[in-house]
């Protein structure tokens, strides 16, 4: 079901709900411009959003995309959907679990109060218990419509969770440099890592050709990220066996020109694989994976030492590993961006359950406040 309202006068911004595949797709050729127009992360594209929403299931999901449209030209969308986990409906990205910066799109004459009336628009169709918008940058657009204490739609506020992205830049003359940049216990063990994969048999980096198919490397990457799934005891929906959700985004990556997949392989078989994409100079870091079996000659930090070093050697300003806290990363990033969130309850439900985090962040905090009084001097 789609949503239209008129506002104001007649040459006022006209608001829209996409609610429907078929509306999806009708849109495509606006949010395209759109999304060229603004320079923005292929995260925020229509080609993004739409192979995200024809691969999942989509019966715990409702699309709640939000539109200001400007006579005929399309200046403003706010890609939100609906999902359902812990018996709680949440209002957040469309694809967020695959997204790592949450953002709208917004031209230069789309005016924040058609924002905050299409923030209101969709907090008023309803259907969610609580919104929570995660992974946001310090410079995202959305802060606009989701800065707290704003009065438009629900009340939002910072919420606790929280995450970092890790970033690698420098002026190095080239990859090498970089490397030799690096403390000597971090170059031995790369060199270790590289002796023990040699040891083993033929090892080689390289990236992808753009013609070669890319079906059989997915489908390692599945089987290995699976491996170290279990092993960790995680569960990650975007690698189960035979759902397409990776290899349809891995396309949107191809056809944007922007995918930059590097792999190591020992004896012609993939031990360590990066899907990367290159964009506004900079390299990202999407999906990596490796062999646990060879865990002892690390080969995922070897393949990141090497795209870095491709990336320097080709011109590119910035890595981006993009988000999590992994410890490995802190070895490498030259800088630490934080990602904050917010949130809101729209329902008696979504205020109860609200309470309940909060009482259990007070209680963890608690908790880590006395162990830390705890420990001897």
């Amino acid at each position: 079901m789609n949503v239209r309202a008129s506002v104001g006068a007649v040459d006022a911004e006209r608001l829209e709900i996409v609610g429907s595949a078929e509306r999806l797709a009708a849109i495509k050729e606006h949010w395209t411009r759109l999304w060229h127009d603004c320079d923005a992360l292929i995260f925020q594209s229509h080609d993004w959003i739409s192979a995200w929403w024809r691969t999942v299931d989509t019966s715990q999901i409702a699309l709640r995309i939000g539109l200001v449209w400007s006579d005929d030209r399309l200046v403003a969308v706010l890609p939100l959907a609906i999902t359902r986990r812990k018996k709680l409906r949440f209002l957040e990205w469309a694809a967020a679990a695959y997204t790592d910066y949450g953002d709208l799109l917004r031209a230069p004459e789309c005016p924040d109060a058609a924002l905050d009336r299409l923030w209101t628009m969709i907090c008023d169709r309803g259907g969610f218990d609580l919104a929570l918008i995660t992974r946001l940058l310090p410079d995202a657009a959305a802060w606009h419509v989701f800065a707290p204490g704003k009065a438009h739609g629900i009340k939002l506020r910072p919420n606790h969770r929280k995450e970092i992205s890790s970033r690698i830049a420098g002026d190095w003359e080239n990859g090498a440099a970089w490397l030799a940049s690096h403390p000597k216990k971090t170059r031995q063990n790369h060199r270790r890592g590289v002796k023990l994969l040699e040891e083993a048999g033929t090892m080689q980096f390289r990236m992808l050709e753009a013609d070669e198919p890319l079906g059989p490397l997915l489908d390692r990457l599945s089987t290995l990220k699976r491996k170290w799934l279990e092993q960790k005891a995680r569960t990650s929906d975007l690698f189960d066996d035979g759902k397409s959700t990776l290899a349809a985004l891995v396309d949107v990556l191809a056809r944007a020109g922007i995918l930059r997949l590097f792999v190591i392989e020992l004896n012609g078989t993939a031990v360590a694989i990066s899907v990367n994409f290159a964009q506004r100079d900079t390299m990202m870091a999407w999906v990596t994976s490796y062999d646990p079996d060879f865990a002892r000659a690390s080969p995922g930090m070897g393949l990141i030492v090497n795209y870095v070093q491709w990336s320097i050697d080709h011109g590119l300003g910035m890595v981006d590993l993009l988000c999590g806290g992994e410890a490995f990363k802190d070895r490498l990033a030259t800088d630490v961006v934080t990602l904050h969130s917010v949130i809101g309850a729209r329902t008696v439900k979504g205020s109860l359950a609200l309470l309940a985090d909060d009482m259990r962040q007070r209680l963890r905090q608690r908790h880590n406040r006395d162990a830390i009084q705890a420990k001897p001097d």
